[in-house]
């Protein structure tokens, strides 16, 4: 399986996907350590010789930690908590993938060492900030990959690439060990080729980190059968596809078909969701940006992409009054959250509105990355689950992804929710 993982590494070449791989030596070694566990250990680790990236935010004992800064990059001497559940599982970590710096961005290509293209080609774009994850798991090169998803990190490269993107309630996978953006609405993300993979790896991954002050645990949502769906009761192409017909075309059959699964549905207003998305990046939370990695832009200024260091320096503007005004708005726009879900068992959106290439983005890296971000950003701040699946592709073979969102601890239900609604569209 090493052997196979090292050829196919080879074959793709430098694709921008990889910051460090781990050396062949040190594969190789990992796996003759789990040939030599008991036939009992080897049963009762569910991701026994599964080979896994991490993005190359969360530390991995031995390999530099660089949230694609290379003045950043320091090496640490034991595993996030995340990468040592996924160890202590069987797993073998193939290395640390790119993504954009400081995981600040949604389109993967703010990053020195390169921009991964999406599996689909044409110069699309693998979306971010978990690019180099995202793109491991859709070309085949690793089946489960860590990412973290705090404004939609861990769903738009996994809409892009036609991969599952699970994004777990805030606090369910420990978060020690991971380069902060927004420290409080951080979390560790998964993605693979499939809804059941995504829920044994969050078996594994899910329980109380000591190490982490925002770690936090929560009675499991139950999973109804058939789910009640909130879905839009219109989606204007404008507004939710950013004007691109196709997506949008693409979307609502993907839409109607779900409803006609489910156990009833419910109406989604989106503008809630957009008030609390914009939030996150045209309110006070940028500051908490800032808060993080103040003393580093402080000192090395000119070692950070011009375009992340505005993002990042712009939390200044915000005052101790901002902050407090928009929480307030933010536990209003909350509460209309839980009556949604006091009246639907999951919400179904586009991941993302619309597709753009590389030259597209570098063109335009600001506007267009928040059109990326326009249906994921609320989801961390408002306290929910998500999963983002894979639906097909537009008439003009661009990807396409829906998401499921959920109350928090809500996992299974969505999961679950997931494979009856959207199916697969690999499956006849």
């Amino acid at each position: 399986m090493v052997d196979d993982v090292l050829d196919r590494l080879q074959v793709r070449g430098d694709d921008a996907v990889w910051i460090t791989v781990t050396p062949a030596h040190e594969l190789r070694a990992r796996a003759g350590e789990l040939e030599r566990w008991t036939p009992a250990a080897r049963e009762a680790s569910p991701l026994y010789g599964v080979p896994v990236a991490v993005k190359d935010n969360i530390d991995v004992a031995g390999l530099p930690t660089t949230a694609a800064c290379p003045a950043f990059a320091s090496t640490p001497a034991r595993d996030a908590g995340a990468v040592r559940r996924l160890r202590a599982a069987g797993a073998i970590v193939v290395g640390k993938t790119n993504l954009d710096q400081f995981a600040t961005g949604l389109n993967g290509g703010r990053s020195p060492y390169g921009a991964p293209e999406s599996v689909y080609g044409g110069d699309l774009v693998s979306g971010g900030s978990s690019s180099g994850s995202a793109v491991a798991v859709a070309a085949g090169v690793v089946p489960l990959a860590l990412g973290t998803d705090t404004a939609g990190s861990g769903r738009v490269p996994a809409a892009l690439n036609g991969v599952v993107g699970l994004k777990p309630t805030r606090g369910l996978v420990g978060a020690r060990g991971v380069v902060p953006a927004c420290r409080s609405l951080d979390c560790v993300s998964v993605f693979t080729r499939d809804l059941a993979d995504a829920s044994v790896a969050l078996d594994v991954l899910a329980g109380p980190d000591p190490d982490d002050p925002w770690s936090r645990t929560g009675v499991p949502v139950p999973v109804p059968d058939p789910p009640v769906l909130a879905v839009p009761s219109r989606l204007d192409v404008d507004e939710v596809f950013a004007g691109d017909g196709l997506m949008a075309e693409a979307v609502t059959a993907v839409m109607a078909a779900a409803v006609v699964r489910a156990g009833g549905t419910v109406d989604l207003p989106l503008a809630p969701l957009r008030e609390a998305g914009d939030l996150l990046y045209g309110g006070p939370w940028v500051a908490e940006r800032l808060a993080a990695l103040g003393d580093f832009l402080a000192a090395h200024a000119d070692e950070v992409l011009p375009v992340t260091r505005g993002v990042i320096e712009g939390g200044a503007r915000f005052s101790a009054v901002d902050a407090f005004r928009a929480r307030y708005r933010l536990q209003e726009l909350r509460v209309w959250a839980d009556r949604l879900f006091a009246d639907a068992d999951v919400a179904l959106l586009p991941t993302v509105p619309t597709t753009f290439t590389r030259a597209e983005l570098v063109a335009e890296p600001v506007a267009r990355n928040l059109v990326l971000g326009r249906w994921t950003q609320s989801t961390n701040l408002l306290d929910l689950a998500a999963v983002a699946v894979p639906a097909g592709t537009t008439a003009d073979g661009r990807p396409v992804g829906v998401t499921l969102v959920g109350p928090a601890f809500s996992e299974d239900r969505l999961l679950a929710a997931a494979a009856r609604l959207v199916p697969s569209p690999t499956t006849p």
